[in-house]
């Protein structure tokens, strides 16, 4: 005997029968759980009764909390403490009505040992579907097994068979049928030749990637390791958001009046008030465009080939939003900024890519798209967007594709068809607007990168957007969150439920093509890339190669 005073093994309760155990992941923002926390209640109570209809029943895992004005789990140390009051084995359920941070219940996740199901509703209003596919994502890069399941109210036969078959086994598989891995290329088609010369050049001269302080809103599948990016030619620099906000500092007030007046005069509409507490203001544009401004000039001092800033954590408390310069920088057009020598104009006549909320599967394809548009003439603009809820209109399945920033004017037509509105108090304390607009008619390419098995994967597909009427496009932002871009796709030979089941992110990345044509011809090229960088790549849905 050491005489050694041993910690005591952690008491769990035993497990009940036929008991399904649930837990609540939120947000780290009070506001945001608060105002939420109905929806969630509302969620549970459907989900709930789909459970004991089937002979099983409920505990929730952890209780609303008066003082809070909640029950989410709103921190990975109060998630921690959770899941030591859950069986090891038992069968758990995430309910996700909201937007979550996964990291608050990823360390519980990574050590169950039960059957895991991720459940949500199939509802615009608020963000369920993108928390449960980012926590999908999350944990497919974590090699957590686990099962997705989604419904507007559990109560039709879809839903309620999908739960009863996870209940008896365990697990629960969706259609995928419509994915296959790339099959061999024609080394000598243009588009093939272009892709591998491109991925080439990237490996030989190396690009890097400014990233302002990594994590953001607990989406742990948009980190990706330096042993994964490092081998594409892509590198960190690691940057500080205070030294965003230092550089701010640096940027005149006529620099900034400079930039307003570009937009006005190409006619980007700002929806002004004059309550900050909820309306978009003069002050905060200004302090905006500063931004804008200052993270071009970081990144020219830095060669960064691609730029994301992190935003929701820090600067949400100390700046207005940075997505009005996000969708700048993503803009081929955009207001000039010297440097500060006045010698040169940055990144003169070209997007600087910005990867929006420091999502780093988004920066490789953003990267990467770039280039190959550029290449083959085509408008070179790319966003991200959240895969936010979707509806049938006129035979076909089109979906909500959202984000608050990151969207380029030219995808709305221009500044001309663009406007700025100010960003939900709820999210954004401080304000400011964003680049918003309806994005046009017209061909694209959609993909992401993600992380699986500890390998770099992609999916890729074709896609259209389609023009709406007015009231249905007002109908769809009323349904989700009116103030922010908003585009009407349609993916290609991908039903609702397929790419919910495979997609790996609550983001997706669009390009345009001049033509169906074009943008099959794109897609080539972007495959070849990533074939040649090493990426095992996905075709979804209708393509032809």
């Amino acid at each position: 005997m050491t005489g050694y005073k041993l910690p005591a093994p952690t008491q769990r309760p035993a497990l009940a029968p036929s008991t399904v155990y649930t837990v609540a992941s939120g947000d780290l923002r009070p506001s945001a759980n608060v105002t939420c926390w109905p929806a969630q209640q509302q969620l549970e109570t459907a989900f709930a009764a789909a459970v004991t209809d089937l002979g099983w029943a409920v505990q929730r895992a952890h209780a609303f909390e008066p003082d809070k004005g909640h029950g989410f789990i709103d921190s990975q140390r109060y998630g921690i403490e959770v899941f030591k009051t859950i069986p090891v084995d038992a069968p758990l359920v995430v309910v996700d009505a909201v937007w979550q941070y996964s990291h608050h219940v990823l360390a519980g996740l990574r050590s169950h040992r039960g059957p895991i199901l991720v459940v949500a509703n199939w509802s615009g209003e608020f963000p369920g579907l993108v928390g449960l596919l980012n926590l999908s994502a999350s944990m497919t890069k974590a090699s957590v097994a686990h099962s997705t399941l989604w419904s507007a109210d559990f109560t039709d036969k879809w839903a309620r068979d999908g739960l009863r078959t996870w209940l008896e086994t365990g697990a629960l598989r969706h259609d995928e049928s419509h994915v296959r891995d790339l099959p061999a290329l024609d080394a000598a088609a243009p588009e093939v030749e272009l892709g591998v010369a491109l991925a080439r050049q990237l490996r030989d001269d190396k690009a890097v990637i400014g990233v302002f302080d990594e994590g953001c809103m607990g989406m742990y599948n948009a980190i990706f390791d330096d042993e994964l990016l490092n081998p594409l030619g892509i590198y960190k620099e690691r940057l500080s958001q205070s030294a965003l906000v230092a550089e701010m500092g640096r940027v005149g007030d006529d620099e900034a009046k400079a930039a307003r007046e570009w937009l006005d005069q190409r006619g980007l509409t700002f929806h002004f008030g004059t309550d900050e507490a909820t309306e978009l203001t003069e002050a905060q544009v200004t302090s905006q465009l500063k931004m804008y401004i200052a993270a071009l000039r970081i990144s020219d001092d830095f060669g960064l080939d691609a730029v994301g800033i992190q935003y929701q954590q820090g600067l949400k408390d100390t700046v207005p939003a940075s997505d009005l310069a996000e969708g700048l920088l993503n803009n081929a057009e955009r207001p000039p900024v010297r440097s500060r020598d006045d010698v040169r104009e940055l990144y003169a006549g070209a997007p600087l890519p910005h990867f929006n909320e420091v999502d780093e599967g988004v920066a490789v394809d953003a990267l990467v798209t770039n280039r190959i548009w550029t290449a083959m003439g085509f408008e070179p603009e790319t966003t991200l967007h959240d895969i936010r809820w979707g509806d049938d209109y006129d035979g076909e399945f089109v979906w909500v594709f959202e984000i608050s920033g990151s969207v380029p004017a030219a995808h709305n037509g221009g500044y001309q068809n663009s406007y700025s509105m100010r960003q939900p108090p709820m999210y954004f304390p401080l304000g400011g607007g964003t680049l918003s607009g309806v994005s046009k008619p017209g061909h694209i390419v959609w993909s992401r990168v993600f992380i699986a098995e500890g390998a770099l994967h992609v999916d890729i597909g074709l896609g259209h957007v389609v023009s709406l009427p007015a009231e249905e496009t007002q109908r769809r932002l009323d349904a989700t969150t009116p103030q922010w871009p908003i585009m009407h796709a349609v993916l290609h030979g991908v039903g609702r439920d397929q790419l919910m089941a495979r997609h790996k992110a609550n983001h997706v990345q669009v390009a345009y093509a001049p033509s169906a044509e074009g943008a099959g011809r794109a897609l080539l090229a972007k495959a070849a890339l990533f074939r040649e960088l090493g990426l095992a790549v996905h075709l979804c849905g209708d393509v032809s190669l």
